[in-house]
């Protein structure tokens, strides 16, 4: 994929996730029902550091992939 694309494509995606978040910024909830209605949900963290490798073993793992893009199915199961 051209490198213009590429960053077509993340801003117009920056685009979208800022406007949802601008759209749910008042959303109010009460985390005991929110959490029994959804199935819970999780509290941020600091996150997880991974091997240097990951990237590479994820990619070569893949069955199908488009440069550094793991290609899937989704809901079909």
């Amino acid at each position: 994929m051209e490198e213009n694309k590429k960053a077509e494509i993340e801003k117009e995606a920056m685009e979208i996730l800022n406007r949802f978040g601008k759209m749910i910024e008042g959303v109010k909830f009460k985390g005991k029902e929110f959490k029994k209605a959804a199935g819970g949900y999780r509290e941020e963290g600091k996150g997880e550091k991974c091997d240097a490798d990951f990237r590479v073993r994820m990619l070569e793992n893949a069955p199908e992939k488009d440069e550094d893009c793991i290609i899937a199915e989704k809901k079909t199961w």
